[in-house]
Formats: C-alpha cells, sequence, structure tokens
C-alpha cells in the first residue's frame, strides 16, 4: 500500500490546525465546552486527546455507551481514556432503551442492521442530550475513509456539530494518536463500529483500512484510472471498484436532504 503518513513537521502543524479548529468550534457556537463518545477505539481516543489539548479538561466531557453486543475489552479502553485524560465521564448502558425501541416494531427485531443503526443514533441523541443541558457543542469521531464509503450511520455516529479528524486517512489518525501520546495498543487496535456482535469494518467493508485509503487517494481524489490504481496498489480491479462503489453509493449521506426545485407556477 502507499504512504499517507505526515512528515513531522506536517503532523505538528496538523495537530495545531485542529486544536485551533476545536476552539473556534467551541468558541462560534458561544458553547462551555464539548462532549463526545468514547468507544475505545483509535478515533475516538484521537479526538479526545485533541479536545483536552483544545479545551482543558474540564470543558471536555466524555459519554461510554455501551450496547448489548459491545466488548467489555472496548468498553474499559473506553473508561481508561477518559481517566488518563483526567476528563469526566459517564457510563450508560444503551441497550435497554434500544430495546424499547426494538419491541415497538418487532418485525424487525432480527434485522441486525436496523438494530445496529438503531444503536447508533441512540447514542447521538444522548451526545446531544448532554450538549444541550451542559451547553457544549458534540464532537464527531469519524475520519476520511468512513465519510468517503459511507461507512456511518446517518443520524448516528455523524449527527455532530463538527468533526475534527474528518480529513485524515485512517493512516494518519494512527500516527497523530501515537503523536500525541496514545497508548499504541488504542492506536493499532482493530476497527469496529460493534453494531452487532464479532463486527469489524474490514468484514463489513469487504476492504481493509490500508487499502480504503489508499483507493481513495490515487482513484476517488487523485483522478487515477482503476486500471493504474490497481496495478499501482498490486489489488484486483475488483478491489478498486468494490471502493469506488462505496463512495457513490453513499453520496447520499455527505449531503444535505435533497427538496424539490421550486415549482414552474
Amino acid at each position: 500500500m502507499i504512504d499517507l503518513r505526515f512528515g513531522d513537521e506536517e503532523l505538528t502543524a496538523q495537530r495545531d490546525h485542529i486544536v485551533s479548529f476545536i476552539q473556534g468550534v467551541v468558541e462560534d457556537a458561544g458553547a462551555d465546552g464539548a462532549v463526545l463518545g468514547l468507544s475505545g477505539g483509535v478515533d475516538s481516543t484521537t479526538t479526545a486527546y485533541l479536545a483536552v489539548e483544545a479545551l482543558g479538561q474540564e470543558d471536555v466531557y466524555g459519554l461510554v455507551l455501551p450496547s448489548r453486543v459491545s466488548s467489555e475489552a472496548n468498553m474499559s479502553d473506553a473508561e481508561r481514556v477518559a481517566a488518563d485524560l483526567g476528563i469526566d465521564y459517564d457510563v450508560i448502558e444503551i441497550g435497554g432503551i434500544v430495546d424499547e425501541i426494538v419491541d415497538s416494531i418487532p418485525a424487525a427485531a432480527e434485522d441486525t442492521v436496523a438494530v445496529g443503526n438503531t444503536a447508533a443514533r441512540v447514542r447521538g441523541v444522548l451526545n446531544y442530550y448532554v450538549a444541550n443541558e451542559e451547553n457544549r457543542v458534540v464532537l464527531g469521531t469519524g475520519n476520511k475513509a468512513e465519510a468517503l464509503t459511507g461507512y456511518f450511520t446517518k443520524y448516528g455516529d455523524q449527527a455532530v456539530d463538527c468533526n475534527p479528524i474528518g480529513n485524515l486517512y485512517k493512516q494518519q489518525v494512527r500516527q497523530l494518536a501515537r503523536h500525541l501520546g496514545a497508548p499504541e495498543e488504542l492506536a493499532e487496535k482493530p476497527a469496529t463500529a460493534e453494531l452487532w456482535a464479532d463486527q469489524t469494518d474490514a468484514d463489513e467493508m469487504g476492504v481493509g483500512y490500508d487499502v480504503v485509503d489508499a483507493v481513495i487517494a490515487l482513484h476517488i481524489e487523485g483522478g487515477a484510472s482503476t486500471v493504474a490504481t490497481a496495478r499501482e496498489l498490486g489489488v484486483e480491479e475488483g478491489v478498486v471498484e468494490t471502493v469506488r462503489e462505496l463512495y457513490e453509493n453513499s453520496a447520499h449521506k455527505r449531503s444535505m436532504p435533497p427538496a424539490p426545485e421550486p415549482a414552474d407556477l
């Protein structure tokens, strides 16, 4: 795969740029701080470290929101991040809330995607519940690879006020996590949204993040052809096409809900 990591000076500049961005978002909103969901993964960990650098411990609040399929290890890692950073946080089990929704329409109970997306949306509701009550902004934790492949729940984990690491490839997020002093095991942890049991991002997308990053950089953003991208990366053309399809099919997630053009009256 291609190496998309920053040089040393670039990495420091990127860190400073995101810290300033977070400060600006909070200031422009007239808010008293920020809240974010902590999953124990590298994205939320990196965002939390950046938020504390930008706002200070006292103005960052974490929510650990396990569902029935959340692993104990990931939730422990989420609490570890909050403890390491010295930020206040709450642990709220969302299983009962999700059950109430599922029980209202039992026919959908076996649809793992529908139930998993409901869990993500419940987390979004709780993030904003705290944000509204405490006059905070909600920080998203999504990266560029997720945004451009649609690997997020609409009105769920992307129901946020801003995405501080939204312009970073997954490689770059892992690099920045180490630069910020996050534990190595969290920087390298395999990604999972934990929307259902034993889920991993790579299994669901059908492609690992290193490949996704590279295809986005070369093909989707760089304009290289499918054949040239596959040749450069040493993968089948079908892999490039898979990422391209993810990008094209998720366009609706990256835009405002459409409305019809004004009628000619």
